[in-house]
């Protein structure tokens, strides 16, 4: 009698490949995002931090415009209901943010910024306990002072003697700086006009970013630095506004959609490791010792501070 043999599935591949695209999807948000630290680097000589923020959203919105603007035809009195939130969303993530991570990548490394970037989810705590009143656990407060001790190991360059001392590379400084801008955006978020989709949403936020920035982005061209038009210039503006804005939001988005928000969460730290790996490639930048010790230590404390204790079975 012949052995049974199980067969084959001629559906599984094809499951397979539906079970992996939403998690190629978010590793593409994380990978694009990634290219915007290094383009910032990368043109740190060329445009000036407020231009390129300036023009990354003007960028964007005029992707955006055409996909959008029918969307929103006979709606603008909901935009003028809201535009006080909206603002201030934009004003903090695509602004104020952009702004201070450009300005910090002029004084720093890119892989000192993406792995100081890790720590987010820190910021995000933080001020979700300042805005909702939330009182930290023991373990949270643990999780960020482990976090903390690893942004002082990237930032003093893993010298412990140096650990006490305040004299940090002012692009360091600049770039944690940005991190509570961006956990303030956070929790701000949940507060966003519900009227409005994905698309509608962050075509209306890069409106209101580029309104915020055009009175400094005049400023910053007529009193500081001009931009230096080039190919490079022209491309690095064309990738922040096109794969890090729009691209990179809709991979997270669709992503997020299929799998859901907890388990997508895990692939945001895909963002270090794809922005060293980038910085290595294009800027010729190194990997130490000392930056493998301090997000090792920042990811330990960012798991202390957002996973739940297991229960124990009575």
């Amino acid at each position: 009698m012949p052995s049974a043999e199980p067969i084959a599935d001629p559906a599984r591949p094809i499951r397979l490949r539906a079970d992996l695209r939403p998690f190629l999807l978010l590793a593409l948000a994380s990978l694009f995002w990634s290219g915007n630290w290094v383009v910032g680097r990368a043109l740190r000589g060329a445009v000036p931090p407020i231009a390129l923020n300036f023009w990354r959203w003007a960028g964007a919105l005029a992707i955006l415009a055409p996909l959008v603007l029918p969307r929103l035809a006979g709606r603008w009195h909901l935009v003028a209901r809201h535009w006080r939130i909206l603002l201030l969303l934009a004003g903090l993530g695509a602004a104020l943010f952009q702004v201070l991570v450009y300005l910090g990548l002029g004084m720093t490394t890119t892989v000192n910024a993406v792995l100081m970037n890790s720590s987010v989810p820190l910021f995000i705590l933080l001020c979700s306990w300042a805005l909702e009143g939330e009182k930290p656990t023991a373990r949270q407060v643990v999780g960020m002072l482990v976090s903390f001790t690893g942004i002082l190991v990237i930032m003093r360059r893993g010298e412990m003697a140096e650990m006490l001392r305040f004299d940090v590379n002012r692009g360091d400084a600049v770039i944690l700086a940005a991190m509570p801008v961006w956990g303030l955006y956070s929790v701000l978020l949940k507060r966003r006009p519900r009227d409005f989709a994905g698309l509608e949403l962050l075509f209306l936020l890069s409106l209101f970013a580029v309104l915020c920035l055009a009175p400094f982005f005049l400023a910053e061209h007529l009193l500081l630095r001009r931009t230096v038009l080039s190919l490079a210039s022209a491309g690095g503006i064309l990738y922040v506004s096109l794969f890090a804005s729009v691209l990179g939001y809709v991979c997270w988005n669709r992503g997020v959609a299929a799998v859901g928000a907890n388990r997508a969460g895990f692939t945001i730290h895909l963002l270090p490791a794809f922005g060293t790996a980038l910085a290595i490639l294009f800027l010729g930048e190194e990997l130490h010792g000392f930056h493998l010790a301090g997000i090792a230590t920042i990811l330990a404390g960012v798991w202390l501070a957002t996973s739940a204790p297991r229960r124990r079975r009575g």
